[in-house]
């Protein structure tokens, strides 16, 4: 399956000052594959895996010397590497920390080398070393599939152009409309992970579509039990299971466990670092950035994939892939993880942005905006709405409270505008950063 990180790849490995590039990601999202399918590439291309190769690890424990380094591989592997025509591949590599360390001396001394460095939970990893490759190692983010690459494997690249081109004034054809509707059914239920979305691509088998989301939940729990020694197993399971019974509402680690609340949080923590789940932080909203106005107790939660949600809550898949799509986004958090998880994969994938939403706790008037977005310099409310018609109170009050130009309903409905609100369809949540007409 192409995946559009893969054209910030070759940005990457075109540029004159490029650095050594660190790939990074929740577990199972594609980093291995798509790092492959660029090494197509170059003239070469060389992969080390630290965990199923222990023997490379030796190379790194005395020297970090990158030309010493490139020596004994080039011996243990009996090949060369050549700067410019190799792209060399460093995987898993938080099983190996002094590979790390050595990352920012190929900066350094091995210029035109393409080195690309991925692993999971790497953030555990880089906390144990001190002083990490600071301005010599950049690091890229990588997310689990997103509807529009879904949907354009699923239906061709045409359907793609159909989206961009749309607006208020010019809708989505009504078959179209449809269409994708039926294809942003199905993602939702399959979620986002390649190796789900490539099975139902090749198959249609929905039934064995979650059999892998099951065998790949069952990976991510076995994963608290071999990488992360600070926290217990079966807290990070507990505490992963009530993120998602908690969903699209404000976090509370009382309802997790009888447990002490500093427990919890330091495992929703590790989950957040982890990639599993992601934050939606509470921001008064006063200006940009919005991360200044952050109450950091105040917080929801949502996972970061759909299809991991529905299997821990063990949905029935059968009434949802048998109704059509107003059915299906009445489960109204579903629909919110979804346009969370939308919004994060269209975020610029060198840097780490938080999501953010908006609420007034009032004795008069209570209101919550689902995620604030920044573009063109103004804040900008959206909220996501689970049936057409219904009445945009909180968006309306976040409007005039807050004094912005206009906001953004998503829901199933096509493309229109009601004064200074735009209806948007769900299936455009990632093109809304590039909407040229959203003034």
């Amino acid at each position: 399956m192409r995946r559009s990180i893969e054209n910030e790849l070759i940005k990457w490995a075109q540029r004159q000052n490029r650095k050594v590039l660190l790939l990074r990601g929740a577990r199972q999202v594609g980093k291995t594959y798509v790092v492959r399918e660029f090494g197509k590439s170059f003239d070469t291309f060389i992969e080390i895996n630290f965990d199923e190769d222990r023997r490379v690890h030796q190379f790194f424990n005395e020297n970090l010397n990158p030309h010493e380094i490139i020596r004994n591989l080039e011996i243990y592997l009996n090949c060369r590497i050549v700067p410019g025509k190799t792209l060399l591949f460093f995987d898993e590599i938080q099983q190996c920390k002094n590979a790390i360390s050595s990352l920012r001396y190929f900066h350094e001394k091995y210029v035109n080398l393409h080195l690309i460095a991925a692993g999971s939970l790497l953030e555990f990893a880089l906390a144990d070393i001190p002083s990490f490759g600071v301005g010599r190692v950049e690091s890229m983010f990588m997310y689990p599939v997103s509807f529009l690459e879904f949907i354009s494997e699923y239906e061709g690249d045409s359907i793609i152009e159909v989206i961009k081109d749309s607006s208020f004034k010019l809708p989505v054809n009504p078959v179209f409309h449809k269409k994708l509707l039926d294809g942003l059914r199905i993602f939702q239920i399959i979620g986002g992970l390649p190796e789900v979305v490539q099975y139902w691509i090749d198959t249609k088998d929905m039934a064995g579509c979650q059999r892998i989301i099951k065998i790949l939940l069952q990976g991510y729990y076995n994963d608290f039990k071999k990488y992360i020694k600070s926290s217990p197993s079966a807290r990070l399971t507990e505490t992963l299971e009530s993120a998602a019974s908690q969903v699209c509402s404000k976090f509370k680690y009382t309802n997790v466990g009888s447990e002490s609340s500093y427990l919890y949080k330091d495992a929703l923590e590790l989950l957040s670092k982890s990639d599993l789940v992601y934050r939606v932080f509470h921001s008064n909203a006063v200006g940009n950035p919005l991360g200044s106005g952050v109450n950091p107790k105040m917080f929801k939660v949502i996972l970061f994939d759909t299809g991991i949600f529905q299997r821990i809550m063990n949905l029935n898949i059968s009434d949802y892939i048998t109704s059509d799509f107003n059915t299906l986004i009445n489960r109204g958090e579903l629909t919110e993880i979804f346009a969370g998880t939308e919004l994060k994969k269209s975020h610029d994938p060198y840097g780490m942005e938080n999501l953010y939403y908006w609420h007034r706790e009032s004795k008069s008037s209570l209101a919550e905006v689902d995620y604030l977005i920044v573009k063109n310099g103004e804040v900008v409310p959206i909220e996501v709405k689970t049936a057409s018609g219904r009445k945009m109170k909180s968006m309306r009050i976040f409007l005039e409270e807050k004094n912005s130009k206009y906001g953004i309903r998503l829901s199933a409905d096509n493309f229109s505008k009601d004064g200074n609100i735009y209806s948007i369809p769900l299936y455009a949540t990632g093109f809304i950063k590039n909407y040229d007409w959203l003034i």
